[in-house]
């Protein structure tokens, strides 16, 4: 285990629900969004520059529960009710495929894409209660495929460095499933758990993997990041300085650099007792985190190739 590292407030952003941190090596600049934003307010895209602390940020309509950045410029997001591409240069949005989701109750929400260039998001009931959701993969035609159903809330999709494992977590059920991957069709089989977090202070939330294959995860409510094995056992935890983290992605220049997303939200519609009452949120909550001197890099993030 790595000796010394430090963990800092990088930008004060108050995100009402920080998620999904995507890192370009491209360009060597970071991107995140505020997935319910919009509901409040707040712009939903951000991008950073650590070069020199210069934050880009973009308003949506509509919540936004994951993004990628494109082959072909810009980026393809899972929207509320559906995958659009968005042009930063004019902020536009356009629609590519609708989902058949509960329209009232259901949202996507977290999503990667696999070493192909496919998008994969998942849905959540709002309310964070009912199994209504499905796990949707992108393909860089844009034809739509369900792949997985009966879910509550989805997050943490990643895959193992040689494309055979795909990760994945439904939230309020506990449990983070492992799936055999093919990387040719992009299809999913033999779902086992994982990890399971019912003995733990926190629930799975957003995920991401490092070069050695690990699994690393945010628990939401508890603060707690957590990096797991290839055999689904705990590594070491790391205490966050908020409670409410949501994603973690390896960043920098060499990839030895974690972004850790968070929470500020304090009103909640779950219909579940998980998050605890709070009047006004915890300090820094809703900001964006760097760690640094752990000595562990992670994978370079796929751009859709669509």
């Amino acid at each position: 285990m790595a000796g010394n590292f430090t963990i800092e407030c990088l930008v004060d952003c108050e995100n009402h629900l920080g998620e999904g941190p995507v890192w370009d090596v491209e360009t060597g600049t970071l991107y995140w969004v505020d997935s319910t934003g919009p509901r409040v307010g707040k712009d939903a895209i951000w991008r950073l520059d650590p070069r020199n602390g210069k934050v880009d940020s973009w308003p949506l309509q509509k919540d936004v529960g994951a993004m990628a950045l494109r082959k072909n410029d810009g980026a393809v997001l899972a929207l509320s009710d559906g995958f659009y591409i968005f042009d930063f240069e004019s902020g536009s949005t356009e629609l590519k495929a609708k989902v058949d989701d509960d329209p009232e109750r259901a949202r996507l929400n977290d999503g990667k894409c696999d070493r192909r260039g496919r998008f994969f998001a998942g849905g959540m009931d709002d309310k964070e209660e009912l199994e209504l959701c499905g796990l949707w993969r992108l393909d860089p035609d844009f034809q739509l495929t369900k792949v997985e159903d009966k879910i509550i809330c989805s997050n943490g999709p990643c895959w193992s460095p040689d494309d055979e494992i795909f990760y994945f977590a439904d939230t309020f059920k506990d449990e983070i499933w492992a799936y055999d991957y093919d990387i040719d069709t992009g299809d999913v089989s033999n779902r086992r758990v994982f990890a399971s977090t019912a003995d733990d202070s926190g629930f799975a939330d957003g995920s991401t993997v490092d070069e050695e294959g690990y699994v690393w995860n945010a628990q939401v409510i508890s603060g707690d990041l957590i990096r797991y094995a290839p055999d689904g056992s705990v590594e070491r935890k790391i205490s966050m300085p908020v409670r409410n983290i949501t994603s973690v992605m390896f960043g920098g220049d060499d990839l030895d650099e974690i972004f850790v997303t968070s929470m500020a939200r304090v009103s909640h519609p779950a219909t579940h007792d998980g998050f605890e009452k709070q009047t006004k949120p915890q300090f820094a909550a809703g900001s964006l985190f760097r760690i640094r001197g752990l000595g562990i890099r992670g994978v370079p993030e796929p751009r859709f190739a669509g």
